[in-house]
């Protein structure tokens, strides 16, 4: 369960902040930039996603283990890099909040009934984890540089790899489809298994229109190279733009945690 955490925690990486560095690619057909004002308008177009202030998710993720349950959860996500993210396990509720600075996490799942802080390890990748309208939206404002790779297979299909550089300097690659050029897959953190540290990867599927925004429906977190690794999956039930969102959400969370939006969200 303290894994399933962490692997819904990265999917409030629907985001990524990046910007772009101008330059051809390996494949000599479409530069950086090209390939990123063709993502924007498969997205719904800038001036829509501009004018999303909050969103929110709800559905199910897998728990894992022999029985693979599917947990109920609600992810909130408001301007500036602010998010909840609620998780309902065994009658118990799971919370973890990023005001945009400093974050917090309820885990009663581990017999932890108390507010614990971020660790320096989640305050630093929450903050290149945080913004709602995903990697290469308004990216100039963002700070980051792009630049194309080339071309790889994601699934069998044709796609675009482009390096993003955070701000923070941390690099990550972005997969995006060369036939609809929707993101296909991004990096997620590495993870430490059988004494290695293994990459991971999180696969962006099923995407649908929400208010006139494409929107993927099924997030999958991979453990690449290591088939004893089970995959997991997010799947989204329900997206509402432009709920009314107060900032409390966002705040350090009181205890108990029973007055969780886990109904409300679904």
């Amino acid at each position: 369960m303290k894994r399933i955490f962490c692997f819904a925690a990265g999917m409030v990486s629907l985001s990524a902040t990046a910007a772009i560095s101008t330059q051809a690619g390996t494949s000599g057909t479409l530069t950086a930039d090209q390939i990123i004002e063709r993502n924007i308008a498969a997205r719904g177009g800038l001036d829509a996603w501009r004018s999303v202030g909050t969103l929110t998710m709800s559905g199910t993720l897998e728990a894992g283990g022999k029985k693979n349950t599917a947990l109920p959860f609600v992810l909130k996500l408001k301007r500036s890099n602010k998010s909840r993210l609620e998780i309902k396990f065994a009658d118990q509720m799971a919370v973890q909040v990023y005001d945009g600075t400093q974050g917090w996490k309820v885990r009663p799942f581990l017999g932890r009934n108390e507010v614990e802080p971020y660790t320096a390890a989640e305050s630093k990748a929450a903050e290149s984890w945080q913004e709602l309208d995903g990697p290469l939206i308004d990216h100039a404002n963002k700070g980051t540089r792009v630049s194309l790779v080339g071309e790889e297979a994601v699934e069998g299909r044709r796609a675009y790899k482009l390096k993003l550089t955070l701000k923070s300097g941390e690099e990550r690659h972005l997969w995006v489809d060369a036939a609809n050029f929707l993101e296909v897959k991004t990096d997620g953190e590495p993870r430490k298994m059988d004494g290695k540290l293994r990459n991971v990867a999180i696969y962006y599927r099923d995407y649908k229109a929400e208010q006139g925004l494409n929107v993927p429906h099924t997030f999958e977190t991979v453990v690449e190279g290591f088939k004893q690794a089970q995959p997991h999956k997010m799947s989204i039930e329900r997206v509402t733009v432009n709920p009314p969102l107060d900032d409390k959400l966002f705040t350090r969370p009181e205890l108990p945690v029973a007055k969780a939006s886990i109904q409300q969200g679904r």
